[in-house]
């Protein structure tokens, strides 16, 4: 009996066009004509207004915006041209390749989004071809909607988030990875064109290499270092203010606290200003008789290493607040038996520390301290509103010696140059960078080999 079940529902599409009825066979043309038929009106005519509504848009609009994308228009510069009807001059604008990319692509979403309605389609077809073949009762219009908050209640919940995500996510992404292979700059703003991977090989063997392979070095110096910082003094700040003998310990978490609730832009350009030649610090330090001259912390003639060291130095007084709040929950849950047990047999604080504490703390971390150094990667606002890139190099294009990945690439696309192709390379080379290394990370921490 089972096998015969089995065998009826598996049913196909050519079946299901060699043996339905006049009506099942149209609807592999009209959309929900099946539907209408068993009085399933929602899905019916959701369906057909769908299909009427794309096949106007294509044959009107979505065509001509398809085939934009073959050369992202005609006109690519402005020029003079004779107008017959009117018998002058007239200067022609170059063609927007901007909107004609942008439209191409999201008419491409379009497309890619009506075929899935079809397949729907073609999938409802089939159930109800086999509902009919079977003579089992077929869903009314009111079962239909049912169903909707019931047995496909997360269909149904997930329907606008995902159309949101494709629209300002997904989309926006793919028109950004396309970016990368035009010429489009400050001097194609307009009229720009296809130039296939040239803009990959301006920032890996062209003129932004000399640039891009330092910044990316000091990026990864600078995540591992700010993740590794933060995380370590962290665990050993809330280590110490869960110690035994420590008298008022929610005050000592509430000071700290008090770091991480101030918004960080805040905090940024305070320390921008505490750090500055003829800042509060210079000025302590020259009093005290420590120096004899201000130093160069932050500015454009500070050393390379010393700005390097400070902005590490300040990333620690923002960071270390979030690592303390999670450390602590973590020490707050371990398991107490475990360690006194190891204090009886003379393990020392370090042992128990290096053995039992660290340990179970990086375990459960270790997904967030592998977000955390992503995170770090493309930490625009330490670098940004710290340093703005500074102490400037000769020796790269459009970025100083602090400068990320990520706020080169907003100088690549905000500065002089405005070489948009290339910054949208910079995006494509920084997702892949990270998701590498977050893959790997992953991949070799306890979590994941005892998950």
């Amino acid at each position: 009996m089972f096998k015969k079940k089995h065998a009826t529902s598996a049913v196909t599409l050519k079946e299901t066009w060699k043996d339905g009825d006049a009506v099942t066979k149209l609807t592999f043309f009209i959309m929900g004509l099946n539907a209408l038929r068993h009085r399933q009106w929602l899905k019916g005519f959701s369906l057909l207004f769908a299909e009427i509504i794309f096949l106007i848009w294509f044959f009107l609009s979505g065509i001509h915006s398809i085939a934009g994308l073959s050369n992202l228009g005609a006109i690519k510069s402005k020029r003079v041209v004779f107008d017959k009807a009117q018998g002058v001059y007239i200067t022609q604008q170059p063609d927007n390749s901007v909107l004609i990319l942008l439209f191409g692509i999201l008419a491409l979403f379009i497309v890619a989004g009506f075929i899935y309605l079809y397949i729907v389609n073609l999938r409802s077809n089939k159930h109800t071809f086999l509902l009919e073949k079977r003579h089992e009762h077929i869903p009314t219009n009111h079962e239909e909607i049912a169903s909707l908050f019931d047995q496909r209640l997360h269909a149904t919940l997930m329907t606008i988030p995902i159309v949101l995500i494709i629209l300002f996510t997904v989309l926006p992404t793919v028109f950004m990875i396309s970016m990368a292979f035009t010429n489009y700059d400050r001097q194609h703003s307009v009229g720009f064109s296809w130039t296939g991977f040239q803009a990959f090989g301006n920032v890996l063997s062209g003129d932004l290499a000399g640039t891009f392979f330092p910044v990316l070095g000091w990026t990864l110096i600078w995540a591992v270092a700010a993740t590794a910082t933060t995380f370590f003094f962290g665990v050993l700040l809330a280590l110490l203010i869960e110690s035994k003998g420590i008298k008022h310990k929610n005050v000592w978490r509430t000071i700290f606290i008090i770091v991480y609730a101030v918004p960080q832009f805040v905090s940024l350009l305070m320390m921008a200003q505490f750090l500055d030649y003829q800042g509060p610090l210079n000025t302590l330090l020259m009093n005290w008789g420590w120096i004899s001259h201000p130093i160069h912390f932050i500015d454009n003639q500070a050393s390379p290493l010393i700005a390097r060291i400070t902005v590490i130095v300040v990333n620690m007084w923002i960071g270390i607040p979030v690592s303390m709040l999670t450390s602590t929950a973590i020490i707050q849950n371990l398991p107490q038996d475990q360690i006194e047990a190891a204090r009886i047999d003379g393990a020392s604080p370090v042992q128990i520390f290096n053995h039992i504490t660290f340990p179970q703390i990086l375990f459960v971390m270790s997904p967030a301290l592998i977000q955390q150094f992503i995170g770090n990667i493309n930490n625009f606002n330490v670098i940004y509103l710290l340093t703005g890139g500074a102490p400037m190099n000769n020796n790269y294009n459009g970025a100083g010696s602090t400068d990320l990945l990520v706020t080169w690439l907003y100088n690549l696309t905000f500065g002089q140059e405005q070489r948009y192709n290339a910054s949208a390379v910079l995006g494509i080379l920084i997702f892949i960078i990270s998701a590498t290394f977050s893959l790997i990370a992953y991949r070799h921490t306890n979590a994941y080999k005892e998950g």
